[in-house]
């Protein structure tokens, strides 16, 4: 059996650290994506579709010395990205986006120098009327009360420390007066015993 090599390519495309974004209804909306390749690319080609079926922006790249250029896309949609610089981006603005724009948009990459190595993505667009503020009033009172329970665990434990601090050092002085007392009574007892047995002497 003859040898066979396998060669593993890794084309990738990343649409970045959330697959969900939210758009504000009549605003213009960032759908980002970037693609990378360990052996570089040759006539690529990128292709973004909504809900999987509808082509929305289809564009070439010759090489990595060139920018992409369009062969097809919606009149709404605009190219921002660039794949000249450090990252492929290939990433678009839908313009004046309206409940109808929402669902699933797919960043869809082929590359023919690596053997036609087909990789996608895919973002979720939500379109609201009105953008929520977050109400962090809850989440401050939390934090508020977990600070301050921290904060009198902290004082109790050191209150705690010089509490007995100072009760080791009432305990240590307390027993150096009692051996010092015992000391000298024991003294004192003694001396007068010896001066008392010298005066009860029997004369000779």
């Amino acid at each position: 059996p003859g040898l066979h090599v396998s060669v593993a390519f890794a084309l990738e495309v990343s649409v970045g650290k959330t697959n969900t974004v939210t758009a504000l209804n009549g605003s213009n909306v960032l759908l980002p994506c970037v693609f990378t390749t360990c052996i570089g690319f040759q006539d690529l080609v990128f292709t973004w579709y909504f809900n999987s079926t509808e082509m929305i922006y289809h564009g070439k790249i010759k090489s990595k010395t060139s920018e992409p250029f369009l062969v097809g896309r919606n009149p709404r949609v605009e190219f921002v990205g660039s794949t000249t610089g450090k990252d492929n981006n290939i990433s678009i603005v839908l313009n004046e986006v309206d409940f109808s724009d929402a669902g699933k948009y797919t960043c869809h990459v082929k590359n023919p120098k690596e053997k036609n190595a087909q990789h996608n993505a895919t973002i979720l667009l939500t379109v609201v009327h009105k953008m929520v503020e977050t109400d962090n009033t809850v989440t401050l009172i939390i934090v508020g009360v977990v600070g301050g329970l921290i904060g009198l665990l902290i004082l109790f434990m050191l209150v705690k420390k010089v509490v007995l601090f100072i009760i080791k050092k009432t305990q240590d002085r307390k027993k150096e007066c009692l051996v010092s007392s015992s000391g000298n009574d024991n003294t004192e007892n003694g001396l007068a015993g010896s001066k008392a047995d010298q005066k009860v002497a029997p004369k000779a």
